[in-house]
């Protein structure tokens, strides 16, 4: 690495590398310009070397299912394919048995994470989507809850006259674990306003999550690239996130997820190819110092792309999910009915030349296979 760093020509770019690799925190600035002139390779190179740092030889995954209450939403955000309007042929809206039904499918199989999140349902209240949690946790104490993306919360919470704090400690008490990261898109005010204007904004975004790590509950952070954005607004974004990190350390992982262009306002836009998404990754890694973890989100980017990321920082290849979501199905994602057995995520990790740990929500070790 030291020889490589050497043989930089460009001066400014040869001290950004340095920095890296004497675990410098980048500024935005700096971050711009690795983004702009370094190749593909010094990316990768660096993204590895602060990978390795973190998480050492070990790739991780854990075995978890999706339930997908609804796909009727108030909200119609232009890079949505997954909105449907109350009474279109296409939306649904699961009962509280049919949940329970997903749940009991995963009876005696050993999985340690529920993942729950969907639309922004206009009828269904925070004591709703309490009851559902108190049900799952009858009938499956042993796992995780993740449930109820920002937006998700924002709108339950608000709806109930409630503070934030109030909010999520009522659905903590009730049984819920952790948070997803759905829902940050991009943080740039400009930008929402042109891709997701009814949606809530970054500071309701940021404080949602603070809010339930202040209350002990962790959480992950997402961004959706590869649309209208720009790198300083990809940087920005990640900033905002760095920020709040450091404020409350409840921040498990970062996930980027991919803009897919199928069936949704925006498909005249052209998918970024898969060399930008390995450089978003290996941005992340590096930019992103005091995140743990950072996720390649397998249906969102494919089996194949998420195993290259493992080269690019990437030390995270989320679970089993066992064909329970259809977010990324619906807007063109290559696997249209995502599940992958442990064999085939364990497989994938050691192919890549890395040590596969399966683990729970909060990055406990389950097992090492």
């Amino acid at each position: 690495m030291k020889d490589l760093i050497i043989n930089i020509a460009d001066s400014e770019l040869k001290g950004i590398a340095e920095a890296v690799t004497d675990g410098r925190r980048l500024t935005s600035a700096e971050a711009l310009i690795l983004y702009r002139k370094a190749d593909l390779s010094l990316m990768a190179l660096l993204a590895t070397t602060v990978k390795r740092k973190k998480s050492g030889d070990a790739v991780f995954f854990n075995r978890n299912f999706h339930i997908e209450p609804t796909n009727i939403c108030v909200f119609n955000c232009r890079f949505c394919s997954y909105h449907k309007a109350e009474g279109d042929p296409e939306s649904w809206e699961l009962t509280e048995n049919e949940i329970l039904n997903i749940i009991r499918r995963f009876d005696g199989v050993p999985v340690t994470e529920v993942h729950i999140t969907g639309g922004v349902h206009p009828s269904r209240d925070i004591y709703y989507y309490a009851k559902i949690l108190s049900s799952i946790r009858k009938a499956r104490p042993d796992i995780s809850i993740k449930a109820y993306s920002a937006v998700e919360l924002d709108y339950m919470i608000k709806e109930a006259g409630m503070s934030y704090t109030e909010g999520i400690r009522l659905l903590h008490e009730h049984g819920l674990d952790s948070i997803p990261g759905g829902g940050a898109e991009i943080f740039d005010p400009e930008l929402r306003r042109r891709i997701c204007p009814e949606k809530a904004d970054a500071e309701t975004y940021l404080a949602i999550h603070e809010a339930a790590h202040n209350l002990g509950l962790s959480s992950n952070a997402t961004m959706l690239y590869g649309h209208a954005e720009s790198p300083a607004q990809r940087i920005d974004h990640m900033l905002r996130l760095r920020d709040l990190q450091d404020r409350t350390g409840g921040f498990n992982a970062f996930i980027p997820l991919k803009f897919r262009r199928e069936n949704n306002r925006m498909s005249n836009i052209v998918e970024v190819p898969v060399t930008e998404d390995m450089r978003n990754y290996a941005l992340s890694r590096i930019f992103l110092d005091n995140f743990s973890h950072i996720k390649a989100y397998w249906p969102a980017i494919g089996r194949n792309s998420a195993l290259m990321s493992l080269a690019f920082g990437a030390d995270d290849l989320d679970g089993t999910i066992d064909d329970t979501t259809k977010i990324y199905s619906m807007a063109g994602a290559e696997d249209e009915r995502p599940a992958l057995s442990t064999a085939e995520l364990v497989a994938m990790i050691r192919s890549a030349g890395f040590r596969a740990v399966e683990r729970d929500t909060n990055y406990r070790t389950v097992k090492e296979w």
